[in-house]
């Protein structure tokens, strides 16, 4: 791998300390919610908080409620509605990991069992569905259609990339652009509502709500195509799963795609036959993995994902400078730089 996409995966000591210095902007809303998490997942059904709390504590840096957080405090916000709000959206998030990974059929996250693996696939479906019910009900107790209607939409928009995903799964065919469409749907679409909501709770006017979704859209497609980066780069310990998940499950990511289209007859077969065929045997990885370096798809698929992160961060120019701005200029480097 070049030099310069290594450095990429290096979460060096800056890159942690401004990870830290966000988190300790929001530490004490962020406590706040992760109590009423654990509140509003107990149940009288105690398969329910036992699931639920499996993935909770399975670790996660809360990225889309911090967002929530920040951008309230961006949009000058004194009241306490972002609270509920960002135990919503991790509500919402938490869900679709555990239908992700039933789908996916995956054995580990961040370095931890699946609930799938534990309990099997019927109960992390269903208990999923509960999530996302309190997380129905966290926005009606808020009493604002117009969250309602931005999360309900993300809820919706999500549920369709899911969908879109599986479809286009084994598809070698995809185009980048579609590639791009099914991020903006599964990945893109809560960090955007999860940030525009902080301007809603503030009152803030629709311009600075379009430049929050703004914001938290590109962020989340560049913090997805690094990740596609990293399941054939990072280390099983870094990626808190199995490097090449991706590409066993016959998942079509941008490196795949970029390679795909870069690649001679030979080289395409291989894909067709990995990918659309379903048909791996021992050395198939390392050998897509040579691929990827010979048509620098790895460091392509980066130089994209720094394209998006530039744009979320030119989305915040028309808000003042200070310690919420600050902070999310920071989780637009950490989500390029991260490697854990």
């Amino acid at each position: 791998m070049a030099s310069s996409a290594a450095a990429v995966f290096q979460a060096n000591d800056q890159d942690r300390t401004k990870l830290e210095r966000l988190q300790a902007l929001v530490a004490g809303d962020l406590e706040r919610v992760n109590r009423l998490i654990v509140d509003r997942m107990e149940s009288r059904v105690s398969l329910i908080p036992q699931l639920a709390g499996h993935i909770v504590a399975g670790g996660g840096k809360r990225v889309r409620p911090m967002l929530t957080l920040i951008a309230s405090q961006l949009c000058g916000y004194q009241g306490d509605r972002q609270i509920k709000l960002a135990a919503c959206v991790e509500f919402i998030h938490t869900a679709t990991l555990l239908h992700d990974d039933v789908v996916d059929e995956s054995d580990l996250r961040r370095g931890s069992a699946t609930a799938n693996a534990v309990w099997g696939n019927k109960a992390p479906v269903l208990v999923g569905d509960f999530l996302f019910s309190r997380a129905f009900q966290l926005m009606v107790e808020d009493g604002s259609l117009r969250v309602l209607e931005i999360l309900a939409n993300a809820s919706a928009v999500i549920a369709e990339g899911e969908v879109n995903q599986l479809l286009t799964a084994h598809d070698i065919s995809t185009t980048e652009a579609e590639h791009l469409d099914v991020v903006r749907a599964k990945t893109a679409a809560l960090f955007a509502a999860a940030s525009q909501i902080g301007a809603v709770v503030a009152g803030r006017p629709a311009g600075e709500e379009e430049a929050l979704r703004a914001y938290g859209e590109n962020l989340g497609i560049a913090f997805q195509l690094v990740d596609d980066a990293l399941d054939f780069t990072a280390s099983d310990g870094v990626l808190g799963k199995t490097v090449g998940d991706d590409f066993r499950e016959g998942k079509v990511t941008l490196p795949v795609v970029l390679a795909y289209a870069a690649g001679d007859e030979q080289e395409r077969a291989f894909w067709r036959r990995t990918i659309e065929s379903d048909e791996t045997e021992a050395g198939d990885l390392d050998h897509a993995i040579a691929l990827l370096r010979r048509h620098g798809a790895v460091e392509a698929s980066l130089a994209r994902a720094r394209d998006f992160a530039e744009q979320a961060r030119a989305a915040l120019s028309s808000f003042g400078d200070g310690a919420a701005k600050t902070a999310l200029g920071d989780l637009v480097d950490f989500c390029i730089a991260r490697s854990y």
